[in-house]
């Protein structure tokens, strides 16, 4: 009787991180744990953020948090990223009820009043808006959003066709760079609202 042939290893059911290393069950399930215990941690406080309370409330010691976000701004980003799925979900339905040009300048606020109520990571958050640091695919979901809603505007006849969605997002995170903490909702209300009509059939100036 000939010897029965080895049945392979079953495949791998744990995801890649970001780098394309294989992360582990248990991993995983920390790195997810600290994520949402920042996020109730941040959302809670009106300044900085403990690390350490942090990793306790996840359960995992200060060494776990570090291995998975080995800066603040790590962390941050996560959360960040985490958190931007519902801004971006926000859209299609803003789409269905209103028309482009109203629906960007009401997802615009949405974005803004998320970013707001960062409280405990607001100044780590608007340093990586301004050094460029936040991840790129979550500029990229927020771009691709932008493009979205302008290419139903133009369409429409609401909103130019000759502008880059980057070039909005640019302008957008410019905006919460300059908005600092306590500054009154009504200065928010008017930079977007500029950014607004720059974005209106008409705007455009050329300049002879």
């Amino acid at each position: 009787m000939s010897r029965s042939a080895t049945p392979p290893p079953p495949p791998p059911s744990d995801a890649p991180d970001p780098a394309g290393r294989p992360v582990r069950r248990d991993a995983r399930r920390n790195r997810d744990k600290l994520i949402a215990a920042a996020q109730a941690a941040y959302a809670a406080a009106d300044g900085p953020v403990s690390l350490e309370a942090i990793a306790r409330e996840a359960g995992v010691g200060i060494g776990t948090l570090y291995r998975h976000f080995p800066t603040r701004e790590d962390l941050v980003d996560a959360v960040y990223a985490t958190e931007l799925d519902a801004v971006t979900a926000s859209a299609p339905a803003l789409l269905d009820r209103h028309p482009a040009d109203v629906a960007l300048r009401a997802w615009m606020g949405r974005y803004a009043a998320f970013v707001a109520t960062k409280r405990g990571m607001a100044e780590t958050l608007r340093a990586g808006f301004a050094s460029g640091r936040i991840a790129a695919p979550s500029r990229e979901r927020v771009t691709a959003t932008v493009a979205a809603i302008l290419e139903q505007g133009a369409a429409a006849g609401t909103l130019r066709a000759d502008v880059d969605p980057d070039d909005v997002t640019t302008m957008l995170v410019s905006v919460f760079v300059a908005i600092t903490d306590g500054a009154p909702q009504e200065r928010t209300d008017r930079l977007l609202d500029l950014l607004m009509d720059a974005l209106r059939p008409g705007a455009r100036a050329d300049v002879q």
